[in-house]
């Protein structure tokens, strides 16, 4: 009887490791299959970049943010929009100058990956500002905004996922 405990312990255990790498197996194909869709895609699949996605298709920078690249986007997620004073999105949205403006402070020409940010003062945005980085204690601190997920890798660049809307001064 224990010698058929013991088997049935052993068997139980195959199966959860076979499940456990079967997971990881999965998961990483879905990590390698986000590497062939755009910035502009992955954005919108998430479903935490809603504002941001509505900001690009008012200001017309979808498709160039589906283009060639390669682009590194400072993301900033639905709750960092929300950060923003009560009226200011609204407002953003009728100067899409402004807007737009706002958006390009948000990008950088290139693929620059956190182990190459780490390493940077200042980056020079689409905008034609500089933002300023800094990294402490294991964290990348664009001018006031942390970035919370680094390297999400696109077809045509790489998306750094911050906390906070960067406002160009």
């Amino acid at each position: 009887m224990l010698h058929n405990i013991s088997s049935l312990k052993l068997i139980i255990s195959a199966i959860i490791f076979s499940f456990m790498f079967t997971s990881l197996l999965i998961s990483g194909d879905k990590k390698s299959d986000s590497s062939k869709k755009d910035i502009v895609t992955i954005a919108v699949e998430s479903g935490k970049f809603n504002t941001l996605a509505k900001a690009l298709t008012e200001t017309g920078l979808v498709e160039a943010l589906k283009g060639e690249g390669p682009f590194t986007v400072f993301a900033p997620t639905d709750d960092a929009f929300a950060k923003l004073p009560k009226g200011t999105i609204e407002a953003l949205l009728k100067d899409k100058e402004a807007l737009k403006k706002i958006l390009l402070y948000h990008v950088v020409s290139g693929k620059v990956t956190s182990k190459e940010v780490v390493n940077l003062k200042k980056a020079e945005t689409l905008s034609g500002k500089n933002i300023k980085i800094q990294f402490t204690e294991g964290t990348v601190i664009l001018n006031d905004s942390k970035v919370t997920t680094a390297d999400v890798m696109a077809s045509n660049g790489v998306i750094h996922i911050i906390d906070t809307v960067l406002i160009p001064k």
